[in-house]
């Protein structure tokens, strides 16, 4: 899993794996095994599915040709509320790409180091 800095402000976590180092051959088959995990999670509230590829062809947006599908699972670890700020920064996602060769799953690093970790070894869950 690398971190790195998305358009120099947003800090993501990403890990790209070869289609054959998983045991999913779609992007649906990985948001179900995902929201397994999520549902697994006591601390973990499952939220919805996005097709933000759906949606983009929809409203006539731009998708990278080499991007085949393209969906977010949303949740919240959400357990304690310290400040009304924090909910600028909930409900948390992880997005899931199909490329030709490999599937991308990617999420934006969390304010809480727990929640990190956690996402990290959900996504890590993924290989065989």
């Amino acid at each position: 899993m690398k971190q790195k800095i998305f358009k120099e402000k947003y800090h993501i976590f990403e890990i790209e794996f070869n289609k054959e180092e998983l045991s999913y051959s779609s992007v649906d088959e990985i948001i179900a095994a995902l929201k397994k995990k999520i549902d697994e999670n006591e601390i973990i509230a499952y939220i919805s599915t996005f097709n933000q590829y759906e949606h983009t062809v929809r409203i006539k947006g731009e998708i990278n040709p080499a991007i085949k599908e393209a969906k977010n699972i949303i949740f919240c670890f959400g357990k304690e509320i310290p400040t009304p700020e924090v909910l600028a920064i909930r409900p948390r996602a992880i997005g899931v790409v199909e490329l030709e060769n490999s599937f991308v799953v990617n999420f934006l690093e969390a304010p809480n180091e727990q929640a990190n970790i956690a996402m990290e070894n959900i996504v890590k869950s993924l290989k065989k």
